[in-house]
């Protein structure tokens, strides 16, 4: 990895971890192990690592998905790989929250031009989930299935880092799994009514 690939991975972990504000260019340096002056040969502003940092988590999030994507052909089981994404990173949620979600709502509040820009990673998992319920059978009502599970997972997210409770997570995730399974089992049983 080149310097400016574990700078940028040094400043996505500690976005993450303090937030975007708090952490400083020096945080950084050190936590790469550089001077100052080879750091700002690749990047001379804060904003322009938080945008290095925005494309390599869009980068990682599309890789993602077209490996679970690859890794089934049935898109309940998709779907679920992304339901149970809050048990499988829940040691960094219970002490971080939601990457996704901490960073865009920092930036928010912060009113920063990026935000839109930190939505994109949202917004790929908000197609591809509509994608999955298509592939399902609810084209009328697949962008509302989808959001209605992207609100799951950031709202587990944001009450897992609150309480750190670990029993909470894996019961809140079989219930989206029972609610889907019911979803689906309504939907079809609709159809064939038809």
């Amino acid at each position: 990895m080149g310097t400016r690939e574990q700078i940028v991975d040094a400043a996505n972990r500690l976005f993450y971890q303090q937030g975007f504000e708090p952490t400083s260019f020096a945080a950084i340096a050190e936590a790469v192990g550089i001077s100052r002056g080879n750091f700002y040969y690749h990047f001379k502003t804060k904003d322009e690592i938080l945008q290095a940092v925005i494309e390599a988590r869009l980068v990682s999030t599309r890789k993602m998905l077209a490996e679970w994507t690859d890794g089934s052909a049935d898109p309940l089981d998709r779907v679920r790989r992304f339901v149970e994404i809050v048990i499988t990173n829940r040691g960094d949620i219970e002490s971080y929250g939601c990457p996704v979600g901490t960073l865009t709502n920092e930036l928010a509040k912060l009113d920063h031009p990026s935000r839109a820009h930190a939505v994109g990673v949202f917004e790929l998992f908000r197609t591809w989930l509509r994608e999955q319920f298509e592939d399902l059978g609810f084209e009328a009502e697949a962008d509302d299935l989808a959001m209605h599970v992207l609100a799951f997972s950031q709202g587990v997210a944001t009450l897992s880092n609150a309480f750190h409770d670990s029993d909470f997570v894996y019961r809140e995730v079989e219930r989206i799994n029972t609610w889907l399974t019911g979803r689906l089992a309504s939907h079809a049983s609709g159809d064939a009514a038809r």
